[in-house]
């Protein structure tokens, strides 16, 4: 694989994108591109398979979706689309309902003033409105493996005329299992395409699945998993177990303005932690994988429009919370792995904003503490207990 780590800061005009996109951006106020567009923009556009390491929150969704409506565009006549015969020509394959909804607003503020069409599906709603948008066609389509694969079988999508096909959160599509949806909507691409793969993290399991799809690809990487934004304050409470509640409960009645994700490791734990805080009259909800498509995108609204202050989630249902003033990370569980670690308390301090994480850590809990600090380079301050 070509690496690009190192490229010269530019501005969207340099980046030799069309009238009609760069007008789009621009009402975007989008000025400079974040490290990941600078970077993967110019060899998207150049129609080179692509493996992007970045986290959520790093404008990748430009990354990829500014080069397909480009190239796109260069292929129609005068950046025109034949209204009358469409073909889906454009996949993005991701996990959730929240990414895909949010990627699907992403062409829609990007492709503004094109004539371009494009489409999103997902599962866990009713599948007419999704189907009669698809029957006046589609040049992009935005869909979660299970819902693609139903409305495949059903003969309502054919892949036979796609030429681009972007993957995205892989890591997080095979935490949820998807890899054999994944492989059988491979298996109906054309052999020539371009293909964007897009991952948080990289372990055995992403690169192994990179080398099956991409074809001589070039990686560009952005915020390696040991970075911990400087924006972001972080403590640790050393507090056991038993007592991780009644710490909870003190450490948000203390912070009354501010609104708070909180991790648990499990799906049993967040609902305990939501019943208890529920009781003691704090408003909060939860979010895992056990959770409707539908509840989990009510709760996501509630908590963007403030009408709900706290949100308790696991880490395979926290990927699709992207909050631009998120005051507060508590990890209730220290995650399991420490990579899990920037990327839970990442969801805070963005947009050079204030940020903080707390952490709870009990005895059992010491090892994971000392491979976070190892990973990072960074000793965790220890926070003063609660009088």
């Amino acid at each position: 694989m070509q690496m690009h780590r190192n490229v010269i800061n530019m501005n969207f005009n340099e980046l030799k994108i069309s009238q009609p996109v760069l007008k789009a951006v621009i009402e975007k106020k989008y000025e400079t591109p974040t490290p990941i567009q600078e970077k993967a923009i110019p060899v998207a556009m150049s129609g080179k398979d692509l493996f992007g390491i970045a986290q959520t929150g790093t404008g990748k969704t430009a990354a990829y979706a500014i080069p397909i409506i480009e190239q796109l565009l260069n292929k129609s006549s005068d950046c025109q689309v034949n209204r009358e015969k469409r073909f889906i020509k454009a996949l993005i394959l991701a996990p959730t309902r929240e990414l895909a909804i949010q990627i699907d607003e992403s062409f829609t503020d990007y492709a503004k003033y094109t004539s371009l069409n494009h489409v999103v599906i997902y599962g866990g709603t009713k599948q007419k409105s999704q189907t009669d948008r698809l029957r006046r066609g589609a040049d992009i389509l935005i869909a979660t493996p299970g819902r693609l694969i139903d409305l495949i079988n059903q003969g309502f999508i054919r892949l036979n005329n796609i030429e681009y096909f972007v993957l995205d959160e892989a890591d997080r599509m095979l935490d949820m299992g998807f890899i054999h949806d994944i492989n059988r909507i491979v298996q109906l691409l054309p052999k020539k395409r371009q293909t964007m793969l897009f991952s948080a993290t990289m372990p055995k399991s992403i690169l192994a699945i990179s080398k099956s799809i991409l074809v001589n690809p070039a990686t560009v990487e952005v915020t390696p998993e040991s970075s911990v934004i400087d924006t972001i304050e972080q403590q640790v409470y050393i507090v056991e177990k038993p007592q991780k509640l009644n710490l909870l409960v003190e450490v948000l009645n203390m912070r009354l303005d501010k609104s708070v994700l909180i991790f648990s490791r499990t799906k049993h734990g967040a609902d305990k932690i939501t019943r208890v805080l529920n009781k003691q009259q704090i408003s909060c909800a939860a979010i895992h994988s056990n959770k409707s498509q539908n509840a989990r995108q009510t709760v996501l609204n509630n908590f963007k429009a403030g009408r709900i202050r706290i949100i308790v989630a696991t880490d395979i249902a926290s990927r699709g919370i992207d909050i631009a003033n998120l005051g507060l990370v508590i990890n209730y569980d220290m995650p399991d792995v420490a990579e899990t670690y920037v990327h839970r308390i990442g969801r805070t301090g963005r947009a050079k904003n204030h940020g903080m994480a707390l952490s709870f850590c009990s005895k059992e809990e010491r090892t994971m503490m000392r491979d976070i600090q190892k990973l990072t380079g960074q000793k965790l301050p220890i926070a003063k207990a609660i009088a």
